[in-house]
């Protein structure tokens, strides 16, 4: 069975590497955990908002690999036993994976009232003109 994509398009050339994105994004995890929000703030800038009830600064780590914010939490388990009569506060590590489109940088981050807030940027992309030379055999 063969497989058309918008990247076999004839007028559609060098886009290989978008196919590569969306696939890459497909497999970035449907776990669900945390849930989170993705805003548009203005005309270029988003707002990645994650639950993460109960981790702090130190339990959370993002970075950017790649094109591709990741989000990381691991809680510490505390010293002292304690005996839940129910849990349903999730104390589980977790990754979950954004990926950037070409000019998107973060701008930010801060935790408060359980949420991590992530602030994207896209930056105006350059308009450029250049006129190609035309060798021939005159």
């Amino acid at each position: 069975m063969t497989r058309t994509t918008f990247a076999l398009h004839p007028f559609m050339l060098g886009f290989e590497q978008v196919e590569r994105l969306v696939e890459r994004a497909a497999k970035s995890g449907s776990d669900g955990y945390p849930p989170f929000n993705i805003e548009q703030t203005g005309p270029r800038s988003y707002r990645v908002t994650l639950a993460v009830a109960g981790f702090s600064r130190e339990n959370l780590n993002i970075t950017i690999e790649d094109n591709e914010l990741v989000v990381r939490g691991r809680q510490e388990e505390n010293a002292e036993p304690r005996v839940f009569l129910h849990r349903g506060i999730a104390a589980r590590q977790f990754q979950r994976n954004f990926v950037l489109a070409e000019g998107v940088e973060v701008a930010g981050a801060s935790l408060m009232d359980g949420l991590l807030h992530i602030d994207l940027a896209k930056s105006e992309p350059e308009t450029v003109v250049r006129t190609v030379p035309i060798a021939g055999g005159d």
